[in-house]
């Protein structure tokens, strides 16, 4: 009896050792080597290059930390993204509406269209009055009844939602992540200027986006097709088909069964049918938007090798995709009264399929046969043929090709070679499409570190201002500030419309609109004239006072560009240093020149309610097209210096 516990007890501690280990490998990185030195790179200088790919900025000291710890121990840690950001959280804390579920949003940020009906039907406006009664009394009745009724303004959200993205970028130690975040939010990319996802966005960044972006690529294609977000914003939410079974079945009700059990079956089917018809508004049909882009955008590319009819039938596989009941007057009304009437558990025996925020409606999927890329899907399937489409667009090899370009085109350079693409899309291939592997294989490939990848990058606006007040060592206590200045450098950040998402090569970003506004924005910042960022530029060089303007482009230049040759950038910065009306002279260029156009940009509804700092508006011109706010700054020498390097073309590369 003894040997045989003893035995069991070994079994068991062997089991757990496998297990346990099978943990381990899988929340670690692979061992690697970056082979900076056979580029001729010196250790100092292969740090500022990490730093300056894989966050948003070196601040003062870290390339000599990153060498203290070592380049490849630095990025492992960046790697896994689990380093403390207790600071950080402090701060976000009081941005507490970000950590609202979607049912949260939708009964606390009801739309400024739902509010107008609301009010209506309480008797607080008359709905003659809508659009056409005086403006101010007509916001007051507005504000005033969703006080009372704890209704806040969308608007409020879209702050707090924004303000945290510039939080996070400044502040985390966890650069990487946030820059992947970044990456694939834009790669997956919704907008808040399509009324009917925005709300959801928030919830689509922190709970699809940000835990998976160092994961399997399978992972961020299932969850984003699932996302209430992704959902509303490529109307695949609305996509309906034919489906035979539960049409066929209220033919089928006098087989078998007794009177009580075909009357409930009856009842089912009249219920099904209704939500129908009234979940689809009475439009309900296929809609190709989603298969088009989750195949061009999302997976396979623009050439990945499908057909228009790839695209129609991979639409009629995501039939029934669609969101599921969310507050108590939100989206889904029509099926959270088909869930209560019938039940979750008889909906589930029927095919239907619950998953938080998402719900697989069985009685809209389209259960035909169809065949994508060569692979037939049965008749009769259900949510299972479209999990397993998606599994297969992302495993695929187009997929693994397109993939790996974007991440070097964003990582590397705005042409990325052919050689490092095929490296990556191997690396993707053997791993099961693991995101972190083909990072390692990036950074550890020669292409990362030539001469064809060093400074070749353009920061976009967000990365301008992020690097700059990092740079500063900036304290942000108003970081929706920065906003309004990264807009009017030509970022709206999360307004992209397109499903493309913004362009990721320098071109998009410079002209000579935008390089007069990156200038104005350097000089403002470093004269402390942006609300909310203060920092100490006397402190970063010891407390010392420079001797000359020359003096302090040399010394603040090394400090902002490290392990950069800086001669050319200095002499060709010179002639701006004492030009005393060179802060007016930039602001007045920038005004006057056409602003960066954005494409397909617009406003959300709720601007027209009240725009940010009581500044009234409708529209666009209420929200995208604000002014800037400055305040009183400090026009001395050191500021101007400082100013012109943050806005010169080498701060700019990275």
């Amino acid at each position: 009896m003894k040997k045989i516990h003893s035995f069991y007890i070994c079994l068991v501690a062997f089991s757990c050792g496998i297990v346990f280990s099978s943990f381990v490998r899988n929340s670690t990185v692979e061992k690697f080597n970056l082979p900076y030195k056979k580029a001729g790179l010196t250790e100092q200088q292969a740090a500022a290059h990490l730093l300056s790919r894989f966050t948003y900025g070196a601040k003062a000291g870290d390339v000599d930390a990153v060498v203290k710890e070592g380049l490849e121990k630095w990025l492992t840690q960046q790697l896994v993204g689990k380093q403390d950001d207790a600071s950080l959280n402090q701060m976000l804390a009081k941005f507490e509406d970000i950590n609202l579920t979607n049912t949260e949003v939708e009964n606390i940020y009801p739309r400024n269209a739902q509010i107008v009906r609301y009010a209506v039907k309480d008797g607080v406006i008359h709905k003659d009055s809508v659009n056409k009664a005086n403006g101010k009394e007509y916001r007051e009745q507005i504000l005033a009844y969703m006080k009372t009724k704890g209704y806040k303004p969308q608007q409020e959200l879209y702050r707090q939602f924004i303000s945290q993205k510039i939080l996070r970028a400044t502040y985390t130690n966890n650069q990487l992540q946030e820059l992947m975040t970044d990456f694939w939010f834009n790669h997956f990319n919704v907008s808040l200027s399509k009324n009917q996802c925005a709300s959801y966005v928030p919830a689509y960044e922190r709970d699809i986006i940000r835990p998976n972006v160092f994961g399997k690529f399978e992972n961020l294609v299932l969850s984003t097709a699932k996302s209430p977000a992704m959902l509303m914003y490529l109307d695949n939410f609305s996509s309906a088909g034919t489906n035979v079974p539960m049409e066929a079945a209220a033919s089928d009700m006098q087989m078998g069964g007794n009177a009580q059990q075909q009357q409930r079956r009856k009842k089912f089917q009249q219920a099904v049918q209704k939500n129908k018809v009234q979940q689809g508004k009475g439009k309900a049909g296929l809609n190709e938007n989603y298969a088009r882009e989750v195949m061009e955008l999302h997976t396979l590319g623009v050439d990945g090798g499908y057909t228009q009819s790839d695209v129609t039938q991979a639409a009629r596989v995501l039939t029934g995709w669609t969101i599921a009941p969310m507050g108590d007057n939100g989206y889904g009304a029509p099926m959270k009264k088909l869930m209560e009437t019938v039940g979750q558990e008889n909906l589930a025996k029927r095919g239907f399929v619950l998953d938080g925020d998402f719900i697989f409606a069985v009685n809209r999927h389209d259960n035909g046969e169809k065949v994508v890329l060569g692979k037939k899907f049965p008749a009769g399937g259900g949510y299972e043929e479209g999990v397993e489409l998606l599994k297969m667009l992302a495993h695929h090899q187009s997929t693994a090709k397109f993939i790996s370009r974007k991440l070097a085109t964003r990582f590397v350079n705005d042409n990325p070679s052919q050689s490092l693409i095929d490296k990556m899309a191997k690396t993707f291939l053997s791993t099961d499409g693991d995101i972190k592997s083909v990072l390692i294989t990036m950074a550890s490939a020669p292409e990362f570190w030539s001469k064809e990848a060093l400074r070749e990058k353009t920061k976009s606006p967000f990365e301008l201002a992020i690097s700059a007040v990092r740079s500063l060592d900036a304290k942000v206590t108003q970081p929706y500030q920065l906003y309004t200045w990264i807009s009017k450098m030509g970022q709206q950040m999360y307004y992209y419309q397109a499903p493309t998402g913004f362009p990721d090569k320098g071109q998009y970003w410079i002209n000579t609109g935008s390089l007069l506004n990156r200038m104005n924005f350097g000089l403002a910042l470093a004269s402390q004239r942006i609300p909310g960022v203060t920092f100490n530029l006397a402190k970063m060089n010891n407390n010392h006072e420079p001797e000359s303007a020359e003096a302090a482009l040399v010394i603040y230049s090394k400090l902002f560009m490290p392990e950069r040759k800086l001669d050319e950038t200095i002499a060709r910065l010179k002639p701006m240093l004492n030009d005393p009306n060179l802060q007016t002279n930039v602001a007045n260029a920038a005004q006057k020149s056409a602003p960066p156009q954005q494409m397909n940009t617009m406003a959300n509804e709720d601007a027209n309610i009240m725009d940010d700092g009581g500044q009234k508006g409708k529209g666009k011109k209420a929200f995208a097209n604000a002014t800037p706010q400055q305040k009183t700054g400090t026009n001395t020498m050191l500021s101007q210096v400082v100013g012109v390097i943050i806005g010169s073309p080498e701060f700019q590369r990275k």
